[in-house]
């Protein structure tokens, strides 16, 4: 790894870092917060997923966690939400390719050789984290904001032997149904829609559901409310009786200041599950 930036931040470390990827053939930026905590015992760790157009810098300087984590002992971790570079596919839009990387692995020309973000988040990336830093790599919680909510939901339906906690902001929840969804999914999955399903939330929560309890806001005001299908979701869980619940808030938008502005109950949901 290669030391980007690295800021004293509510007693802890917030630093950002470059490394090479092998499953996305690039390099690949991050960031990571070490609470005070960490200076004595390893601490469990949240990830947090962003949406589009978003690299690692935008909820490491605009969500307001780190004074929460600080609180509450946690690590947090800023993925970027796609590989970059002169030599990786992109798309004029600014909903496909760099920036746009959907979570998913490409199985499709020309996205496939470096947009397999799925196994680099749970795979790759987290393996890195847990090998350099003081964290703990069975004590790992994920949340996320539109893009990265739909990303943090389906991992955690898919894989919560991993993640033990699990939350989202304003999430894509129905991409298969979705403007946001169907043309990055054929783009980067192809054809075959009965492959998207493994990405789509709404879709596992009615099939698999999640053991613990889900968390979900949505801003009333959302100018996107339409392309992300909350209320699918929201009716996929009350179907199943999951535990949790979602939330939607009269005036808020898609914005980070949506996002801070309850970020607090956030982290107080993912430290329940994850700290003594």
């Amino acid at each position: 790894m290669e030391l980007i930036s690295q800021n004293h931040c509510f007693g802890g470390e917030q630093s950002v870092y470059k490394h090479a990827s092998d499953l996305c053939n690039c390099d690949m930026t991050f960031a990571v917060y070490l609470p005070p905590q960490a200076k004595v015992a390893p601490v469990p760790v949240l990830w947090f997923l962003s949406g589009l157009t978003c690299t690692h810098e935008n909820a490491m300087t605009k969500a307001a966690a780190q004074g929460f984590a600080a609180q509450h002992g946690l690590a947090l971790v800023f993925p970027d939400t796609s590989p970059r570079g002169g030599d990786v596919a992109n798309d004029g839009a600014y909903d496909l390719g760099q920036g746009a990387g959907f979570y998913v692995n490409a199985t499709q020309e020309p996205w496939a050789p470096h947009f397999q973000m799925w196994d680099y988040i749970t795979a790759e990336l987290q393996d890195l984290v847990t090998e350099e830093f003081p964290i703990m790599a069975d004590r790992q919680g994920i949340t996320g904001h539109s893009m990265g909510g739909h990303g943090a939901l389906t991992m955690a339906m898919r894989l919560p032997d991993q993640y033990k906690s699990v939350s989202a902001f304003a999430p894509i929840a129905q991409p298969s149904q979705s403007d946001w969804g169907r043309k990055q999914f054929s783009a980067y999955l192809g054809d075959d829609e009965t492959t998207w399903l493994n990405h789509d939330a709404t879709h596992l929560m009615a099939t698999l559901g999640y053991p613990g309890n889900v968390l979900i806001d949505q801003g009333e005001a959302d100018e996107f409310i339409t392309l992300l299908r909350t209320d699918a979701l929201r009716d996929a869980m009350q179907a199943r009786t999951q535990a949790g619940i979602v939330r939607m808030h009269g005036g808020y938008d898609h914005s980070y200041f949506f996002i801070s502005s309850l970020m607090e109950d956030h982290i107080k949901h993912h430290a329940a599950a994850l700290c003594n």
